[in-house]
C-alpha cells in the first residue's frame, strides 16, 4: 500500500470519527501528494512520497516558528498538524548511523583527520546521495562539520 493510499484511509477514518483537525491535516497532505502525482503524470515512488511528507513537515515547522507568541490557535494547529504528519514520515537515520557512514566515506576517499576545509565538498558529494530522504540534511552537515573541529 502506498503512502497516498494510507493517508486516504486515515482521512476517511478521521472523517468517520469526526476528528476535524486531523482530517484537515490529512486532506492537505493528500492534496500535496496527488498534485505531485498529477504533475508527474504517473504514480509517485516511495522516495517521492516521503520527500513530500518531509517537505510538508518542514513548512509547518516554519509556520510554527514564525507564528506570533500570542496566537495560540495557530501554534496548536501547527503542533497538531506536525503530529499527524509525523505518523506518515519516514524514519530518519540516527547520529550513530550517519557517523558510521561518514567514517566509511572518509575511508573510501582516503581522507585522514584533521580534515582540510576543501575536503568538505568531496565528503558531502559522496555522502548526500546515500542519505537523501533518510536523514535530515542539517544534521548531516553538522556532523560533517564536527569532523573539522
Amino acid at each position: 500500500m502506498t503512502k497516498t493510499e494510507e493517508v486516504q484511509k486515515a482521512m476517511i477514518a478521521a472523517m468517520k470519527a469526526r476528528e476535524k483537525e486531523r482530517k484537515e491535516s490529512l486532506t492537505l497532505l493528500l492534496s500535496a501528494l496527488k498534485a505531485k502525482a498529477k504533475d508527474k503524470k504517473e504514480a509517485l515512488t516511495e522516495e517521492e512520497e516521503n520527500a513530500i511528507i518531509v517537505k510538508e513537515i518542514k513548512q509547518t515547522k516554519e509556520t510554527l516558528e514564525s507564528a506570533p507568541a500570542d496566537r495560540a490557535d495557530i501554534i496548536s494547529q501547527c503542533e497538531n498538524r506536525i503530529g499527524v504528519l509525523n505518523e506518515f514520515a519516514p524514519q530518519f537515520m540516527g547520529e550513530g548511523e550517519i557517523n558510521a557512514l561518514i567514517d566509511q566515506i572518509l575511508a573510501e576517499l582516503g581522507l585522514k583527520t584533521p580534515l582540510a576545509p576543501m575536503d568538505k565538498g568531496k565528503i558531502m558529494k559522496s555522502l548526500m546521495p546515500r542519505v537523501k530522504g533518510k536523514a535530515d540534511g542539517a544534521l548531516v552537515n553538522r556532523l560533517v562539520m564536527e569532523r573539522f573541529a
